[in-house]
């Protein structure tokens, strides 16, 4: 064992885990902390996206040395609708969030640790060596669970170099003027420079099976259809990120066993777009807030404070995973797109309030009032119905 135990190991250098070490060094540098990572970096293939009003004026100021790029407005495309929202939209590149954090932390982090079991208070790495924390936070990415009801979305993105500039001026977040394809499927695209551009083809699917030389054709074929001339394949990345139907929070957390979690390990994410920076950003200011006190990072106090957080996330986002039945349950998976494409004939301020997480009563009335764009019938039915995988207290959806 080592024998000085640390205050706390952050088990992964993902996402959640890196932004609780930086936002511990930066407000906490008293805490013996320790980040371990399996690669050469922390941080992944990864490219994290935000808008600015997820976000608290003083988060955005302190996650701002991570930003990679940053723009005014966005677009979405749909058959019957083109519009144009303002409000800042940002991305942070996993290389960006390696650099800077890397570089902070120093002697903290360890890569190439290879991690072979965790409890709350104990890192075990290959080759036998223990290291003790008073906890220990598993930020290793989702564990196969049986209490929840998971739709998908799947994506493979490609940053490529063109020939010629590709003239958009702003991220594209959704064009699904695509052929659909078995389900709600959408590109996505950022503009990183007049000629280089991360296009991402989405599919939002029943399981997280993927098939990556399909969804390579498909970027291919975008860009065709765009008139770019593809150059150079800078980069690839692809994920499937979860997407809530229906879940039993308590059994979730009880299967845990008091470890510690973050990111997607704990359900720290936006239940329809799978997106957890937001979650992450207000995890780390949470538990530095908590090391002011020593007692508050024993593991059983850490546990049950992240507890806390999620289960105050999962009973605001009820409403969501009503939304998310409707889109996965109700209709046929080519028709999903017509949902999307009402939500956003809205008003932009709704809009940017449903990204945050922080609908208001009269947002939810606005969203079902009105013609629902899939069957009636359905619409009702999949809002009343649990996913065939059965979960247990069904009073809890």
């Amino acid at each position: 064992m080592d024998k000085e135990p640390y205050d706390l190991i952050l088990a992964g250098g993902g996402l959640a885990n890196g932004l609780i070490a930086w936002r511990l060094r930066s407000l906490r540098p008293g805490l013996r902390i320790l980040l371990l990572e399996a690669s050469e970096h922390i941080g992944g293939n990864h490219t994290w996206s935000f808008h600015d009003s997820d976000l608290t004026h003083e988060q955005l100021a302190w996650i701002a040395p991570l930003v990679s790029h940053r723009w005014p407005r966005y677009d979405v495309v749909f058959p019957n609708l083109a519009r144009t929202l303002e409000g800042g939209y940002a991305s942070i590149a996993s290389e960006d969030f390696a650099r800077v954090i890397e570089a902070a932390l120093g002697a903290d982090l360890r890569l190439g640790a290879q991690i072979e079991g965790v409890t709350p208070t104990t890192v075990r790495l290959a080759g036998g060596e223990t290291l003790e924390a008073a906890a220990v936070i598993d930020g290793r990415g989702p564990r196969p669970t049986s209490h929840m009801s998971l739709g998908y979305q799947t994506f493979l993105g490609q940053e490529l170099r063109l020939g010629a500039p590709h003239g958009l001026s702003a991220p594209v977040i959704m064009d699904a003027s695509v052929e659909q394809d078995g389900g709600y499927r959408f590109v996505y695209l950022l503009p990183f420079g007049p000629d280089r551009v991360l296009v991402e083809d989405t599919h939002y699917v029943d399981t997280a099976a993927w098939e990556p030389e399909r969804l390579r054709a498909n970027i291919a074929a975008y860009a065709r259809g765009r008139g770019w001339d593809i150059v150079e394949v800078l980069r690839e990345e692809h994920g499937s990120l979860p997407i809530v139907l229906a879940g039993d929070f308590d059994a979730h957390w009880t299967a845990l066993g008091g470890q510690p979690a973050a990111g997607l390990r704990a359900g720290l994410f936006h239940p329809t777009t799978g997106y957890s920076l937001p979650h992450a950003v207000r995890l780390a200011d949470r538990i530095a807030a908590l090391a002011g006190e020593p007692a508050a990072l024993q593991a059983p106090a850490l546990f049950a404070a992240i507890r806390f957080e999620a289960q105050q996330a999962w009973q605001g986002q009820r409403f969501f995973r009503l939304l998310n039945r409707m889109l996965f349950l109700a209709g046929s998976p080519e028709c999903r797109w017509r949902v999307m494409q009402r939500f956003y004939h809205l008003p932009a301020p709704l809009i940017a309030r449903f990204y945050a997480g922080r609908l208001r009563l009269r947002d939810k009335a606005r969203l079902l009032s009105g013609k629902p764009p899939v069957p009636v019938g359905q619409a009702l039915s999949a809002a009343l119905k649990i996913h065939p995988d059965q979960i247990r207290k069904a009073a809890q959806v």
